[in-house]
C-alpha cells in the first residue's frame, strides 16, 4: 500500500444532502490518513442533510483551488442540484477533471457531472432515477455498485459506500 497521507480529497456539501454520502467517506477516508475538506458554495458555514444532521465546511468554493486537493467527492441527495447552479462549483469540477484528479460522484451527484460537462463517452453509474440525464449528456450507463473509467468514479447509492470509497482509496496514490 502506498503512503497516502499528505492527499487531500474535496468533499461538497450544500442543503439537502445524503448524511452517509458525506460522512462515511470523512471518515473513513481520515482512517486511511487521507484528509477531507468539506467545501461549502459560500451560503453558509454549516448545510443541513436530508435528515437535518449538519455538516460545518472547512471553506467556501471561492476559497479554494484545484492544487490544492487530489480529488473532489460529490455526494448524493437533492444536493447536487443546488451545487450545480454555482457556476463556481461546476468550474472548480471541470477543472479537477482536466487536470486529471479522481472525481467521485455517488446517487445524485452525477447532476453536477452533467453539468461540468465531463461524461460524454465515459463510462458511469448513478441513482437510477437521474440514469436518462446522465445518457442524455452522452454517457454510457451501467447498473453497478461501482464504476471507475480513468479518473471517474460513480456509485449508485449508500449501500455501495464500501465500494465506492475503496475505490477512492486505490486511486488516491
Amino acid at each position: 500500500m502506498s503512503d497516502r497521507r499528505g492527499k487531500v480529497i474535496a468533499i461538497l456539501a450544500e442543503d439537502l444532502y445524503q448524511v452517509l454520502e458525506v460522512w462515511y467517506p470523512i471518515l473513513r477516508l481520515k482512517e486511511d490518513g487521507i484528509e477531507t475538506k468539506v467545501i461549502g458554495t459560500g451560503s453558509k458555514t454549516a448545510y443541513g442533510s436530508k435528515e437535518g444532521y449538519p455538516v460545518k465546511v472547512d471553506a467556501a468554493i471561492d476559497q479554494v483551488q484545484t492544487k490544492d486537493f487530489d480529488g473532489v467527492i460529490i455526494p448524493g441527495g437533492f444536493a447536487p442540484d443546488f451545487l450545480r447552479r454555482y457556476d463556481n462549483i461546476v468550474a472548480f469540477v471541470h477543472r479537477m477533471h482536466e487536470e486529471g484528479k479522481v472525481i467521485a460522484a455517488i446517487c445524485h451527484g452525477g447532476w453536477l457531472l452533467v453539468s461540468a460537462d465531463i461524461i460524454r463517452d465515459r463510462k458511469v453509474t448513478c441513482f437510477f432515477a437521474i440514469k436518462d440525464d446522465l445518457k442524455a449528456a452522452g454517457a454510457h450507463y451501467v447498473d453497478q455498485e461501482v464504476v471507475v473509467d480513468g479518473n471517474l468514479i460513480t456509485s449508485r447509492k449508500p449501500e455501495d459506500l464500501t465500494a465506492f470509497v475503496r475505490a477512492i482509496i486505490e486511486k488516491i496514490k
